[in-house]
């Protein structure tokens, strides 16, 4: 059941729940001689927390650098479910699919250094912007109305996410996991029907950590948002996973609640480079 609280996070096109929000089949990414991804597919369900694992160049954030149009795929399918039906995603621009309800972070923080931590936020509702030039530039009657309305939710944001401290301050000057909550934080201000996080952990301490997954447990519980986590912590994604999908050498290798993958000999194998038989 959504939350009151988080309510200001649904953006009218959530499924129910159980249902596949987002469906890649047969996914082939090449660079030159080297095959990144090789036939991956995977179901994304409405409502849960699916994380994609791996050894180091396993193709993770390759696999959701397709999703969000960083990369095209050489072949395979990527659509992504609403209320309306399904949209196909390969070959569509990466500000497209951001007004489609795609949210991301990055591996390296991609935040505005010198502007604000509020600022920031800000730029996270540019998708929600529908006034054209004159009247924003005039700032009078339906761009005052906007704006408000976009400074709300932002204001709402920060309070979830406990930004209240630093809200005006560069975040040049934020500690690295503070900077990385700003960050998730801009993707949550657009409101989006799908996030996609490449390692939202890396770099950081255990009390960082910490914070940073009863963030992601409480946008997901509380809110019902879809999230797609790319991360190398285990103990984290066993501990807030619904699905767990694995990646060796570009290939699906297994794919599972994270019990199931926990145990599977192909997933040891791969990690500890054990022989299995």
């Amino acid at each position: 059941m959504i939350s009151r609280e988080y309510a200001f996070l649904l953006n009218g096109s959530t499924l129910a729940s159980g249902r596949p929000v987002l469906e890649l089949a047969d996914i082939g990414l090449r660079f030159g001689g080297i095959q990144a991804i090789d036939g991956v597919g995977l179901a994304v369900t409405q409502g849960t927390i699916h994380s994609i694992i791996g050894p180091n160049g396993a193709g993770k954030s390759s696999l959701i650098n397709c999703v969000s149009g960083l990369y095209r795929p050489q072949r395979g399918r990527i659509s992504l479910h609403h209320g309306d039906g399904a949209v196909e995603l390969v070959g569509r621009k990466p500000h497209e699919l951001a007004r489609l309800g795609i949210a991301r972070t990055f591996q390296n923080i991609e935040l505005f250094r010198h502007l604000s931590v509020l600022e920031n936020l800000l730029l996270g509702r540019h998708t929600r912007m529908s006034l054209s030039l004159l009247p924003a530039l005039v700032w009078f009657g339906p761009a005052r109305r906007q704006e408000i309305a976009h400074r709300a939710l932002v204001e709402e944001v920060i309070d979830r996410l406990a930004l209240q401290a630093v809200r005006h301050r560069p975040v040049s000057t934020l500690p690295y996991g503070l900077a990385k909550r700003v960050e998730l934080g801009r993707a949550l201000c657009m409101q989006p029907a799908l996030l996609l996080l490449d390692e939202p952990m890396a770099g950081m301490n255990a009390e960082e950590k910490e914070d940073m997954a009863r963030h992601l447990l409480d946008v997901n519980r509380l809110a019902g948002l879809t999230i797609v986590l790319v991360e190398h912590d285990m103990d984290v994604v066993m501990d807030i996973s619904h699905r767990v999908t694995v990646l060796d050498f570009g290939k699906r290798i297994a794919d599972g609640t994270p019990d199931e993958v926990r145990s599977d000999p192909r997933v040891i194998e791969a990690y500890l480079g054990r022989d299995v038989a």
